[in-house]
């Protein structure tokens, strides 16, 4: 698969250098403010808003491409479990309006209630979330690469 010159994730245009993972339906991207080690996103390549919105075959390889994408982040970011998350809406706390797919590396002891991992989702303007550099995010998406060589964007 060819990488596209421009993806867009809603209204922001993606840089070619954060996107790791590609498939007939879906992209991984690197995560700008991620809240915690290995968080990424499958992301559908048609821009639609809501979950019902796509078609069947596009539901089944967004899922299958977060369960690769999720079996590779847990171990890279030593994790023991994942949290795969879809705020389908803006009252389940999308903010992007283009279905996607958050990949959570977590471990024992990361929240100490595990319903935060949703408040600390929700919120989007956390000033302890700092957007990572260019570079940082590109590093973390060749890394991330290697790991798929039959799905290179």
């Amino acid at each position: 698969m060819t990488l596209e010159k421009s993806f867009f994730f809603g209204p922001h245009k993606i840089c070619p250098t954060q996107i790791f993972y590609g498939s007939k339906f879906a992209y991984g991207l690197v995560n700008l403010k991620p809240i915690a080690p290995g968080h990424v996103l499958v992301v559908s390549k048609r821009p639609v808003a809501r979950f019902t919105e796509l078609t069947p075959e596009e539901v089944s390889d967004l899922f299958i491409s977060a369960q690769h994408i999720g079996r590779v982040v847990e171990k890279e970011f030593s994790g023991d479990s994942l949290s795969v998350v879809v705020q389908d809406g803006p009252y389940a706390g999308q903010t992007v309006p283009h279905v996607h797919i958050h990949v959570i590396p977590r471990r024992q002891g990361d929240w100490k209630n595990n319903d935060e991992i949703y408040d600390d989702l929700n919120k989007v303007d956390n000033d302890d979330r700092k957007p990572r550099s260019a570079l940082e995010m590109a590093q973390e998406a060749n890394m991330l690469r290697e790991h798929f060589p039959e799905n290179r964007c």
